[in-house]
């Protein structure tokens, strides 16, 4: 089986190693094995020397702010103190910490326009990352102000046990890395209320245009969609079929590799999202996956 890892980034230095890079390999198709799954379970369990490339756990916002969708700086200078933001894939939570210190105020707040307290910010990882300095930050801050969580996936939490949200983030946690995205689709968009955003970000995708190729040679997308016939469904169409949510799509073909992002608004509450059925899986950072569509399911307000 032949790996293959990322090049760095030539763009966007002051990003700090937002991406060191990606690693996965070409390999048939396949239902999901025992194997794959415990290799993806050691990645995420991994520390120091033993992470791998590409498993990046300390992005900032302005990391944020240069990948996510054009509105996601001015979504979040919208939010008010009773508003809420969850950040999905936190890591050790700098984004979070960022936004709620005055690092926020002094430098990612310019050109936007925000009045009042901010919102309450609440980190997620499956593995408990944080740092002294997240504990140093939480203590000098009003209680609530940011919260972590960690312990187990999105999808294990009850939507009663974690609240609403007007805006959720996700750059490459589970949107890239779930096993079922449409469970996942299901559970985010459960939890952001209406007229709330959901940010997200895939890597080495087939785009919108459909004009642009594996980013690795004689490989398959990181991600891939087929309809029932077996005919190709690109991720931004897949995301256009959910019921209830409007989506812009956004190429960034000058990155290394290539990204597309998505913005997924949610216009009302009947939130449909087309069944996918796992066919592929191979562990890695992020892993390779293949989906199919089966029948669509009714968003899950009580998973």
């Amino acid at each position: 089986m032949k790996g293959k890892q990322a090049l760095g980034i030539a763009v966007l230095l002051v990003l700090q190693c937002f991406w060191a890079g990606a690693s996965h390999s070409a390999a048939s198709g396949g239902k999901i094995s025992d194997e794959e799954v415990s290799k993806q379970k050691a990645i995420y369990e991994s520390r120091g020397e033993n992470t791998p490339s590409g498993y990046v756990t300390g992005r900032s916002l302005l990391s944020y702010t240069y990948i996510l969708s054009s509105g996601f700086k001015q979504s979040l200078a919208d939010l008010g103190p009773r508003d809420r933001w969850l950040d999905i894939g936190a890591g050790e939570g700098r984004a979070v910490m960022d936004y709620c210190t005055s690092k926020y105020d002094g430098t990612l707040l310019q050109g936007s326009e925000r009045h009042g307290k901010k919102a309450q910010a609440i980190a997620m990882s499956i593995e408990d990352r944080r740092t002294v300095h997240w504990h140093q930050t939480a203590a000098s801050l009003e209680a609530n102000q940011m919260q972590y969580l960690f312990g187990k996936s999105l999808r294990e939490y009850l939507s009663e046990e974690l609240g609403k949200f007007q805006v959720i983030t996700d750059v490459l946690g589970g949107f890239s890395y779930a096993q079922s995205l449409s469970v996942f689709m299901e559970k985010t968009l459960a939890l952001l209320g209406l007229n709330g955003s959901f940010y997200t970000v895939l890597q080495d995708v087939r785009t919108e245009t459909g004009t642009n190729k594996p980013y690795y040679p004689d490989a398959r997308f990181l991600t891939e969609i087929a309809d029932s016939d077996g005919s190709e469904v690109k991720m931004c169409s897949w995301l256009k079929r959910i019921g209830c949510v409007e989506v812009t799509c956004e190429a960034r073909a000058d990155w290394t590799p290539p990204l597309e992002v998505y913005q997924v608004r949610k216009v009302c509450d009947n939130v449909t999202v087309p069944g996918l059925a796992p066919v592929h899986f191979e562990a890695g950072t992020p892993p390779e996956r293949g989906y199919r569509i089966v029948a669509p399911r009714r968003e899950a307000a009580k998973q």
